[in-house]
């Protein structure tokens, strides 16, 4: 067994050194015979979401600052806040009746009005986001009102406060645009937060849930691969291109391979387990899962530059998004198993620092070269979980 896992009498939850005691994803799915699975107008309205991401990453292409990047961030919460409410409804309801199919096809074509607007969203196109958003609001509420109570006030708020606040923003110039939307930003990610005694006796279709936020990761992953393949489809390919997408295909694979061959199934088994199933769902999924997608979205944009240019050096704000986006992911297993655990999570944080020491070093090298370190990184980081799982079995 790894040496810091706790000596305890529960079964671990471990999102970072996985447990030979724990079922993989696809097994934990099955431990409670009759749970709900995804239907397929869910599937189909994950599809908005592919183009939304797409979008996402297209803005965050055209502007590296800092500033580009809060923006990004900033069109992201609410985009995903949409979702997870849809999730969360389809979660606690039978969405393969009329009414439920027709809100979520509601939610996807404003998801979808807002998509279109995120690339002028901070001028012609705020006012088409922002309605977009408040329309959301109101189908999340009429649909949820009708058998969730202990999340009214919460969808109240999203109705009367965040989703006007977008509204009126997106009427306004761009610095007081930027700020009601931050606020409301703001104000949504803290409700979650804010109302969790009202959400601690909620119980969960845990197989669902967690499938339902491991179809968002492989659309964030989706993403990358379209960031690895778009730069070069349409030339002549050179040997440096090749590798460099090849190297690229190899982080995207233990990008995957990091959420899913172990984290997947610990995080159902801790939802399946937890005396709070709401403190999981909020900190692990909710919280947890935008850091993941924002994160995937930062390093997409950053392997679209290294392929484009394999054997420049990355500039630094290339560099930060590429090895900043790739760190942000493997630490937020580590605050994820913190929330859980209270336990510091050695194996994916210390490769999180060591990219983060990489950085500065990417930018004296060829791209294809800050590409390959990452993906040694990400295959030492599972080759390393895999011993330990291979070691606790022996």
């Amino acid at each position: 067994m790894p040496d810091d896992v706790p000596d305890i009498d529960v079964p671990h939850l471990d999102l970072d050194e996985p447990q030979p005691e724990l079922p993989d994803a696809k097994e934990a799915g099955a431990e409670r015979s009759g749970e709900k699975r995804v239907t397929f107008a869910e599937l189909f309205f994950d599809l908005v979401f592919v183009f939304a991401i797409t979008q996402l990453s297209a803005l965050l292409h055209e502007d590296h600052s800092w500033s580009g990047v809060g923006r990004a961030l900033i069109l992201l919460i609410p985009i995903y806040w949409g979702w997870v409410g849809i999730s969360l409804h389809s979660n606690f309801h039978d969405v393969d009746r009329t009414f439920d199919r027709l809100a979520i096809f509601t939610v996807g074509l404003a998801s979808l009005m807002m998509a279109l607007a995120v690339s002028d969203a901070f001028g012609d196109r705020g006012r088409l986001y922002g309605a977009g958003y408040l329309t959301i609001r109101i189908v999340l509420a009429a649909a949820i009102f009708r058998g969730w109570p202990t999340m009214v006030n919460g969808f109240s708020v999203g109705l009367t406060v965040t989703g006007p606040l977008l509204l009126i923003g997106g009427f306004l110039e761009p610095g007081f645009r930027l700020l009601f939307w931050s606020v409301a930003g703001a104000i949504d990610l803290s409700l979650p937060f804010i109302l969790r005694r009202k959400m601690a006796g909620s119980q969960f279709q845990s197989s669902h849930l967690l499938e339902r936020f491991g179809l968002f990761i492989i659309i964030a992953l989706g993403e990358s691969i379209v960031a690895i393949g778009s730069p070069v489809a349409g030339g002549r390919l050179v040997n440096s291109e090749v590798l460099t997408v090849a190297l690229a295909f190899v982080v995207a694979c233990g990008l995957w391979w990091v959420y899913f061959a172990f984290a997947a199934g610990a995080m159902l088994h801790a939802v399946n387990n937890a005396s709070n199933q709401s403190e999981v769902v909020r900190e692990v999924l909710s919280y947890g899962h935008l850091l993941l997608i924002a994160s995937i979205i930062s390093l997409a944009v950053g392997l679209t530059e290294a392929v484009a240019h394999p054997t420049d050096a990355l500039r630094l704000d290339v560099s930060a998004l590429l090895f900043g986006g790739c760190a942000l992911y493997l630490a937020t297993f580590g605050y994820t198993r913190w929330r859980m655990y209270r336990r510091v999570s050695t194996t994916r944080l210390g490769s999180a620092s060591l990219l983060l020491l990489l950085l500065p070093i990417s930018t004296q090298v060829p791209a294809m070269v800050s590409v390959g370190a990452i993906a040694a990184v990400l295959i030492g980081l599972n080759l390393e979980e895999h011993r330990r799982v291979k070691v606790g079995t022996a």
